[in-house]
């Protein structure tokens, strides 16, 4: 550097200097350290559902499906508890269900108790909200004893009915005696026994199903009722055109739940039967197709005449939740 370029004014001594281009923009950038923190939030937020909701079908996969799967395996077999697998037979299985005569006796059974017993108990537990469902007195403690029979240990009812359907000393024969009837043999007799079941199975869920009508029948709005009271509506008109019509998605759902509990009916019955051998009577009064399944697979041992006789009651409640399904549809579009 000379020494006119120590004196000059900085504007000078920067002149013969090289002029600098444009500034180059920087394309390498500090990544945000904020970044890495959403994307995990991101996948959190997508995959936690998932993770929730995973073990739910892990077990069902595991006791579940993979059961009802292997049980299809089975039905095409003949197949033993001792033999095992003892070689292919194809729909034989299937052949022998729609020729059995005990097959067409238990599915006759089990219908009949379904009809006797499910359209009472649905009648009897809406009755019976409607009139929880007024101001009356001890409300919570009605409630509370309306649930009694569903928790009641299965022990205890087989011993309480036991006693009053006994056909010598039954208390329920005795009090017919009183009255100058004379004693029903309850197990002997088909309708008898359908009866005795029938009341066995109302008398345990009845109160369940009138806890679920109450519970529908309180989101219902009481401006409506109030609105009827004054228009002089009575109290019966007021639960066929209201609460009826307002509940009808609730009867709809118990009905098709009774339906698919009541196809597959066995703990009734099979405390009804003193015998223990699931015959359901001298001569199958009562015995419903999941009875005549356990006894075939598991006093038989005829695995493979068992897993047939189930997956055909498994396409009975499908059709069956099928004709529910198209019966609620039309009801709805008729409204």
């Amino acid at each position: 550097m000379t020494s006119l370029q120590r004196g000059a004014p900085p504007s000078a001594r920067h002149a013969d200097a090289p002029a600098k281009g444009p500034s180059r923009p920087q394309h390498r950038r500090r990544k945000d350290p904020g970044s890495r923190g959403r994307f995990l939030s991101s996948v959190d937020l997508k995959a936690s559902p998932y993770l929730f909701i995973a073990p739910f079908f892990l077990l069902f996969g595991a006791f579940g499906l993979f059961p009802l799967l292997y049980t299809v395996w089975v039905s095409f077999h003949e197949w033993s508890l001792i033999g095992g697998n003892e070689g292919f037979i194809g729909l034989d299985n299937y052949v022998r269900l729609f020729s059995d005569a005990k097959f067409w006796n238990s599915l006759y059974n089990t219908l009949g108790i379904f009809v006797i017993a499910v359209i009472p108990q649905l009648l009897v537990a809406l009755l019976l909200a409607d009139t929880l469902n007024r101001a009356v007195r001890g409300k919570s403690f009605f409630q509370m004893t309306m649930i009694l029979p569903y928790i009641t240990s299965i022990a205890a009812l087989a011993i309480v009915f036991s006693q009053l359907f006994g056909s010598e000393f039954g208390l329920i024969n005795q009090a017919l005696g009183y009255l100058g009837i004379d004693p029903i043999n309850w197990r002997g007799e088909k309708y008898f026994s359908w009866g005795a079941i029938a009341f066995m199975i109302d008398w345990r869920w009845t109160g369940y199903n009138a806890l679920i009508y109450l519970a529908a029948m309180q989101s219902v709005p009481k401006d409506v009722y109030e609105a009827a009271s004054l228009d002089g509506a009575s109290r019966m008109r007021q639960f066929f055109q209201i609460t009826i019509p307002m509940l009808r998605p609730t009867i709809i759902f118990t009905v098709i739940i009774s339906t698919i509990g009541q196809m597959q009916l066995f703990t009734e019955p099979a405390i009804f039967d003193t015998g223990g051998a699931m015959q359901g009577g001298t001569q199958g009064q009562f015995q419903t197709v999941m009875m005549l399944v356990f006894q075939e697979a598991f006093r038989y041992g005829n695995y493979g005449y068992g897993s047939a006789i189930a997956w055909v009651l498994f396409m009975l409640v499908v059709l069956l939740g099928l004709i529910n399904v198209v019966m609620t549809s039309r009801i709805r579009s008729a409204t």
